[in-house]
Order: C-alpha cells, then sequence, then structure tokens
C-alpha cells in the first residue's frame, strides 16, 4: 500500500483522519417490520443493509443440527454500490466467500445451542460500497441480531486495518484498500477479546503483525463503544413507545 499521497507528511489521510482514527459510523435499528431484526449502517461512505429472521424451523434435513441452531448467512451487493456499474449474481465466488465469512463470524458469537434444531437467516446487501465491505456487513448484522433478540456472547465488532509506509492505518476506505499493500479485516467480541474471524489478503513479514493486528483491535474496540450506544438509544426509543 504504497504511494505518498494516502498519508500525508503531517500524518493526515486522503479524508482528513489520522492514522487510527474511524470513520464516522451512523446506525438504525429496527428499520423493516417484517424480518425479526433489521438495521442499516453507514460507515463512511459505506452503506449496509442486514436483515434477521429466525430462530424457525429448519428448511432441509441437510442442515438439521441436533445441538444447536445452524445459521444461514447470505452476502449481496447492489448493482448500483460502486461506480462500475457491471451485473452481480448472486453466487458469484466473491459473494460466496463473504457469505462464508459471515457464516464463521456469527457462529462464534451467537449462542446457537440455545436453539438446537432450528435456522437463523441472516441477509447482509451493501448499498454503496467504499471500502471494509465486510466490517459494514458484520457490525450491521450484529445490530440485526440484537434487534431480533437473539442471545450472543457479545456484540462481535469488525474493522479494516492497513500499512501506509509503516504506519498503521485503521478502518480504511477503498482508495486505501487499493493502494496495493497488506489489509488486515478483523472481527472481534471485544469483553473477553475473542477473535472471531482474521482475514488478511496479501503476505505480512511477521515483525508487523502484532503492529497491524493491535491496530485493528483498538478500531473494533472504538466501533463496540458506538454499537452500545446505537442498542442502548432503540432501547429508550422503543421503551418510550410501548410505554414502558
Amino acid at each position: 500500500m504504497a504511494g505518498v499521497e494516502l498519508l500525508s507528511d503531517q500524518g493526515y489521510r486522503l479524508d482528513g483522519r489520522k492514522a487510527s482514527e474511524l470513520r464516522k459510523v451512523q446506525a438504525r435499528m429496527g428499520v423493516f417490520a417484517q424480518a425479526d431484526g433489521s438495521a442499516y449502517i453507514e460507515q463512511g461512505n459505506t452503506k449496509a443493509l442486514a436483515v434477521v429472521y429466525g430462530p424457525h424451523e429448519v428448511r432441509g434435513s441437510r442442515r438439521t443440527l441436533h445441538d444447536r441452531a445452524f445459521i444461514n448467512c447470505q452476502y449481496s451487493m447492489a448493482t448500483f454500490s460502486t461506480a462500475e456499474r457491471k451485473r452481480r449474481p448472486h453466487g458469484d465466488r466473491k459473494s460466496t466467500e463473504m457469505s462464508l465469512h459471515l457464516k464463521q463470524t456469527f457462529e462464534a458469537a451467537v449462542l446457537t445451542q440455545l436453539y438446537p434444531r432450528s435456522q437463523i437467516d441472516i441477509y447482509v446487501k451493501i448499498l454503496q460500497s467504499d471500502g471494509g465491505n465486510y466490517s459494514a456487513c458484520v457490525n450491521a448484522a450484529t445490530l440485526a441480531v440484537i434487534d431480533a433478540g437473539i442471545p450472543m456472547r457479545d456484540y462481535v465488532c469488525a474493522c479494516t486495518a492497513g500499512f501506509v509506509e509503516e504506519t498503521p492505518l485503521a478502518d480504511l476506505s477503498h482508495a486505501e484498500e487499493s493502494g496495493g499493500g497488506t489489509s488486515m479485516a478483523l472481527a472481534l467480541l471485544p469483553r473477553g477479546g475473542q477473535i472471531a474471524l482474521l482475514q488478511m489478503d496479501a503476505r505480512l513479514h511477521q515483525d508487523h503483525l502484532e503492529t497491524l493486528m493491535e491496530a485493528a483491535m483498538t478500531a473494533c474496540k472504538g466501533v463496540s463503544k458506538v454499537l452500545d450506544e446505537v442498542v442502548r438509544q432503540h432501547l429508550q426509543e422503543v421503551s418510550v413507545l410501548t410505554g414502558e
């Protein structure tokens, strides 16, 4: 991820942020009445929508797990989510890979043993893409799962990190992800420090791994504080509406 333009001599990035600064995060819960849980999130210019159905009866006997719930995740991108207007088939390789990553992430966070022989569906769609798609999907899905009332071990929060000229950057934009260097996506359960998923798209020297992981974990903990505020605000609004 080389290139002087990505980081100024004063330590500022293209969008004016400092190295460890997160993009602005805005989120809402309960955006769809028809789903059991739903949420919309904006991380900078990346926008994602998540809906959750379940727990419900398993569709197809092959998916039945006798000791826990089966988690079904589906990821997709809207045709208009990027500047490049190309047809995005539902089952393309990238979508399938992202769906698998989301499934692994939420299997580590959801208390699936409470719902044996059942299924939980998590659908996420990127409405606008500007870097950190996986992170935005995880954070939106976390809020949607909470909105559905499904118990979790902890918030599962995700963020990206990467290097520019030996400087670790948190919460990468599309320009920074496309810079050619190593970027890392991390999903974390912040209270216990448990890593739900760690993904890297290029080689990284062992000496730099700890620094990059530390930057990503710090960013995830920052995201968890924002998500916690969103949940508390939503609960306040619901309690006012229901008169509790």
